[in-house]
């Protein structure tokens, strides 16, 4: 199970072995082209409804999100910024994307709403960990799963929106991958708060 263990000595926060305090980073970097593309990618499905840009916009983003990973390995750059920002990333492009399919009418409103739900639930947990001196949610494959099978699904239901065979079958796997993205998503949700619960039961209260 992975935490962010707050110190109290200053206020400040304990980092893990191999990361550092470093902003200008190229991973970092990387990982702040990836959010600018967030209103971008708005902009083209909800205004000129460009959905072929939209899906460029998704698959730089896909990329980068390997590639600022690798790099800071590679590099050896791994900071507190950088843990900060790739989840962050993740989630707002998921919200973008179901929020502008839904508006779209090409997704359900059911399917937009409970992705968020689930995060919302899940930060609801986070002033709990704050009583252990936790700061941030275990993180572990399922999530990475669940987020995998999701990025890929969304750009899918955008090309499934037309005719032919090609926006056929990119619907059909599309919403393969997306209902298995939301079923993971949600278990790993319901993990996260069992581990919680878990550090909770096991951990003495934070001072």
């Amino acid at each position: 199970m992975r935490v962010t263990r707050v110190s109290t000595v200053a206020g400040s926060t304990t980092r893990s072995e191999g990361e550092s305090g470093a902003i200008l980073t190229l991973p970092n970097l990387l990982s702040m082209l990836r959010l600018a593309g967030v209103p971008l990618f708005l902009w083209l499905v909800l205004g000129p409804e460009e959905d072929a840009w939209a899906l460029v916009v998704l698959m730089v983003s896909g990329f980068t999100d390997f590639l600022d990973g690798w790099l800071a390995r590679k590099l050896n750059q791994q900071s507190v910024l950088g843990q900060i920002l790739d989840p962050v990333a993740d989630r707002l492009y998921i919200l973008a994307v179901v929020i502008g399919l839904a508006l779209r009418d090409i997704i359900p409103w059911w399917l937009a709403v409970s992705l968020p739900l689930r995060d919302l639930l899940l930060w609801g947990l986070v002033p709990l960990l704050r009583t252990r001196g936790y700061s941030a949610l275990p993180v572990h494959f399922l999530g990475k799963a669940a987020t995998f099978n999701l990025l890929y699904a969304f750009p899918l239901l955008l090309l499934g929106d037309g005719d032919g065979t090609v926006a056929t079958l990119a619907q059909m796997f599309g919403w393969a991958l997306a209902l298995w993205g939301i079923g993971l998503y949600w278990w790993a949700g319901v993990l996260y708060a069992w581990q919680v619960r878990k550090l909770l039961a096991t951990t003495e209260r934070h001072r």
